[in-house]
């Protein structure tokens, strides 16, 4: 009772008043601080992978970088006939004279006929990063908007980047508004089941809520350490939802569990000092967990997992801070209001010469959980091999995992920007995609590069069928660096587009500009970009479960002193999140899913999943193994025998294990209904691991394998030793013959 947690809560209990003034302060300071400093959004230098951002790095050294661009298609209305070409050459004469008058505009182009004569395009070259671009798109598509306004005879609209970025950006936000309206109600009204109670319920909602605005102030800070890659405040949401309820419900449920055993003989503020000593140190330890298993997304060297590690750490780290300081408080006073309620309903009963019924508390686990728990216990092997296969099985399609890069051909066509695309991509196949070779040489060696990079587009020309067009070059001003530019005729993510590449890399470029000495030789390019990220995430998916397998060794092994238990905690974990893996593999790589999750496949899976899966899976699991095995290791420390002890533990646990797994799995559920393939994906996958974890791993699979060990679990912890020695040598009762 003399750990840093329980005193803390001690003092927020004893001065609830200064502990819930003291929190509201934190959370208006964390909000405020945030917007006045502001975030550091993170750059396009910020995105570069791999060779493509190694060629990027270049060009942008020479001043080639890619410039934002928007096109603007003119086209015949459907059923109106063949183009009028008076009339679109008018409206695209138009088009450039109000383009070239805006001040986000840097250039713009002669208009290009489409070859089959059906459309003329106009490209106009936006100022600035790209993107930073549709930040200022608005202005263009208000120029174009007026030129189809002038001329209702054409079809005029407008598509590019910037355009598709905004639309992008405009569907997510309106499907997170939507998860809201859905996550909010159902987690409320899950605790309302769970507590019987509005009071109780309203407290870990408010308590997630305000954590979440803290840690958006917070993150918006931190984004000037690592920049913020447009996704913090969604991870925010989506861990800070989760955990920040999870560990109030464990506060709670332990304060309602000590209330009840103390029958009234103790305070509010001793009940509250009891529950912080034993799941006041598991949400601490939970907390811990889940900060560091999302601080080994660091490791994955790519601002968007920095992105969101930075997020999931903060908000997890405040949602614990919520618990320690503010929670105490809370629950004091509402111990008070039940104490004051208590002695009302006693004094109305002692007025009518009745005796008040007081509940007793409960010891273990409802029916419900003695019936699932019921198999464990009678048959744990069976139970054990049963539940392990149907994991395994569920795991075997991770060894067909593709992962491909989620980008412009796999965005939802409900953005009305993507139908634009399609249109402006059937009248103009050249612009799916390009190849752009990078060439870093001394000044006075411009003309050999120009030759070689002539003979590479002659050869690609050639014999590569997949290129169209006219390449074009283009060298600096210093004249150190130049740009071979390849349109490639097919979508980004084709295998056309992929082998291409593949071609251009591993044959074209060593037979022309490879033998250049003293050079630099680097290509990028939309096809590049789609096959260097996920060729990126393969690289350092296993150093970065490497190092997740590591954390929960020594996490567990620390909060238990036990190395079985640390070796059990990195094989269920690693278990379930392949299992859920798989499942997403099966459900996402395959068209059988596709109406009823309202999607389309792309016979992959996003190249960002995995990793983030594996990380917030591995830190979320922990959450259940802290508190279960925290109320299994309590009984056995109390000289209770291992398995009694393992059985009271998952009956008592099991209950407020499962009520924070429906909300969970509500939360992420709910990203499973947005329109993004990836986000898709993500809820999904999210949703399936915590059902999978809570329903399999911690009911069936955790219970079969510690019932089987026995005081092996404990090994070498010299504490449970001491306590099992004292155990023994405590006199037996004699017994009468």
């Amino acid at each position: 009772m003399t750990n840093p947690t329980v005193r803390i809560a001690r003092w927020s209990a004893r001065n609830p008043w200064r502990a819930i003034t003291g929190w509201l302060l934190f959370v208006v300071l964390c909000l405020g601080a945030g917007i006045a400093i502001g975030s550091n959004p993170a750059a396009s230098e910020d995105f570069r992978i791999g060779e493509a951002g190694r060629a990027e790095a270049i060009a942008a050294e020479g001043g080639l970088q890619l410039k934002p661009t928007e096109r603007v298609l003119i086209h015949a209305k459907p059923g109106a006939g063949a183009l009028d070409p008076a009339l679109a050459e008018a409206a695209a004469r138009d088009i450039g004279a109000r383009m070239a008058a805006l001040p986000e505009v840097a250039a713009v182009g002669d208009p290009v006929p489409a070859a089959d004569g059906s459309a003329l395009r106009v490209d106009v070259t936006m100022k600035g990063a790209e993107f930073d671009a549709k930040k200022h798109v608005d202005a263009l598509l208000a120029q174009t908007a007026a030129v189809q306004e002038a001329y209702p005879g054409l079809w005029v609209e407008e598509v590019g980047s910037p355009s598709i970025s905004k639309g992008v950006d405009g569907l997510r936000d309106d499907d997170l508004a939507r998860t809201e309206i859905i996550a909010l109600p159902v987690t409320l009204i899950t605790l309302l089941i769970v507590f019987s109670s509005i009071a109780m319920a309203l407290v870990p909602l408010l308590l997630a809520l305000s954590s979440i605005i803290s840690a958006v102030g917070l993150s918006m800070l931190a984004s000037h350490l690592f920049p913020d890659a447009g996704v913090g405040t969604n991870v925010i949401l989506l861990i800070g939802l989760a955990v920040g309820v999870d560990y109030t419900l464990f506060y709670l449920k332990r304060e309602r569990e000590e209330r009840a055993r103390a029958g009234g003989r103790l305070t509010p503020q001793a009940v509250v000092e009891l529950a912080a000593a034993t799941s006041g140190r598991a949400v601490v330890v939970s907390g811990l967990a889940v900060a560091i298993s999302s601080a080994t997304l660091f490791l994955a060297d790519d601002v968007i997992f920095s992105s969101i590690a930075t997020g999931a750490i903060v908000v997890t780290l405040v949602a614990v801070l919520s618990s320690l300081t503010v929670l105490p408080a809370l629950l004091a006073k509402l111990g008070e209001r039940a104490d004051r309620r208590r002695a009302r309903k006693e004094a109305r009963a002692a007025a009518k010469g009745r005796t008040l019924h007081v509940k007793k508390a409960k010891t273990g686990g409802g029916r419900i959980t003695a019936a699932v728990l019921r198999p464990t216990t009678r048959h744990p092997v069976a139970t054990l091999t049963v539940a392990t296969l149907a994991m395994v099985a569920l795991a075997l399609p991770v060894l067909n995992l593709n992962l491909t890069e989620m980008g412009r051909d796999t965005h939802s066509r409900a953005i009305p920007a993507m139908q634009i695309y399609d249109r402006a991509m059937t009248a103009y196949p050249e612009l799916h995609s390009t190849h752009q070779v990078l060439v870093k040489a001394d000044a006075d060696r411009r003309g050999e590069v120009t030759a070689a990079l002539t003979e590479l587009a002659d050869r690609a020309t050639a014999e590569d069928p997949a290129i169209s067009g006219r390449p074009v070059l283009r060298t600096s001003p210093d004249g150190r660096i130049t740009m071979l530019e390849m349109a490639v005729a097919h979508p980004v993510g084709s295998a056309e587009a992929h082998t291409s590449l593949r071609n251009l890399r591993a044959e074209l470029i060593p037979a022309t500009t490879g033998g250049l000495t003293g050079t630099e030789t680097a290509v990028t390019g939309d096809v590049a970009r789609n096959a260097d990220y996920p060729a990126h995430q393969k690289e350092k998916l296993p150093l970065i479960i490497g190092a997740l397998l590591l954390v929960t060794f020594a996490m567990t092994v620390w909060a238990f002193r036990s190395l079985v238990l640390g070796l059990i905690g990195i094989v269920l974990n690693l278990l379930s999140a392949l299992a859920s893996l798989g499942l997403l593999i099966l459900v996402f790589q395959n068209e059988w899913a596709e109406g009823i999750l309202v999607f389309e496949s792309t016979g992959s899976i996003g190249a960002r999943v995995p990793l983030f899966l594996f990380v917030i899976l591995f830190g979320l699991s922990m959450d259940y193994q802290v508190f279960v095995i925290s109320r299994i290791r309590e009984a056995a420390m109390n000289g209770t025998p291992t398995r009694q002890a393992v059985l009271e533990g998952i009956g008592s646990s099991a209950g407020v294990v499962t009520s924070a797994a429906v909300v969970m799995v509500t939360v992420f559920a709910s990203f499973a209904a947005l329109h993004l393939i990836e986000m898709k994906q993500i809820g999904f996958s999210l949703a399936a691991a915590v059902l999978l974890d809570a329903f399999v791993i911690r009911i069936l699979i955790l219970p079969s394998l510690m019932l089987l060990l026995g005081e092996w679990n404990w090994w070498p912890s010299r504490g449970m030793r001491k306590v099992r020695a004292q155990a023994s040598a405590e006199p037996q009762p004699a017994t009468v013959g």
